[in-house]
């Protein structure tokens, strides 16, 4: 096989990983406790703000995300035959867990991935709006898998090693820096200790949730150490969801 032929290949899961442009990158508002209820308690402490448009406390921190259609615009770039399904249905139809949460398969390329994804109720919703949400959710979570808006995911530099090479060597007597497998195993046993720690389902959600970014370079690096945590995860989502271990 030329290498051409093999870049072709591998083009479609390639271009997931390329950076979003910026007006495709939205803002999320995330308040803290004592700013959401200072809203409640005061509707004109809030201000509309330009950033996302929202209602909000004018101190409140914005995260940047990629919403549910630009990443289904980047999926059918990448595969116009991409395609999600649930990991399991009930009665005929897709199967939340007992948080409200759902699981699915991403195909893209010929390629299947794992995803979560969830939301909370929101006071006078349309109906449905909560499930559309938590397949945004899990779209998202599941295409973080093969590397879309991981940058966005990640708070540190994913680039760095790109400009390895711009920096001068570091001297000889300089100790050397840690093995970063090392570390990523380091990080992967405080994430199954935290998932073994959780008191509740509602807590291991919340684990879940903040490990994903560890999880996707998990994907790439280490997959069989993946699959052991994501099976001890589901795991201990069926011994907390259990009405049994609910009254103990």
């Amino acid at each position: 096989m030329t290498a051409k032929a093999e870049k072709s290949e591998a083009s479609p899961l390639a271009k997931l990983r390329e950076p979003f442009a910026a007006h495709h990158i939205s803002k999320l508002p995330k308040p803290s406790k004592s700013q959401t209820e200072q809203v409640k308690a005061d509707y004109k402490t809030g201000h509309r703000c330009k950033l996302c448009g929202s209602w909000h406390h004018p101190d409140v921190v914005h995260l940047d995300y990629v919403g549910h259609a630009a990443l289904t615009d980047r999926l059918l770039d990448c595969d116009p035959a991409w395609s999600w399904e649930p990991v399991a249905f009930r009665e005929g139809l897709p199967a939340f867990d007992a948080t409200g949460g759902l699981w699915i398969k991403l195909t893209v390329d010929g390629v299947s991935r794992l995803g979560y994804g969830h939301a909370a109720t929101k006071p006078g919703a349309d109906p449905g709006a909560r499930e559309k949400e938590v397949i945004g959710d899990a779209l998202r979570n599941a295409g973080m898998r093969f590397g879309a808006a991981l940058d966005l995911w990640h708070k540190g530099d994913l680039n760095a090693a790109d400009h390895a090479g711009d920096a001068k060597p570091p001297p000889v007597s300089e100790p050397a820096k840690p093995d970063p497998a090392s570390n990523l195993a380091a990080r992967a046993d405080v994430l199954v200790g935290a998932i073994n720690a959780a008191a509740d389902a509602a807590a291991l959600e919340k684990v879940w949730a903040l490990g994903s970014g560890l999880c996707a370079v998990l994907d790439l690096k280490d997959p069989d150490k993946l699959a052991a945590i994501s099976a001890l995860y589901e795991t201990r989502h069926e011994e907390l969801a259990s009405p049994f271990t609910k009254a103990a």
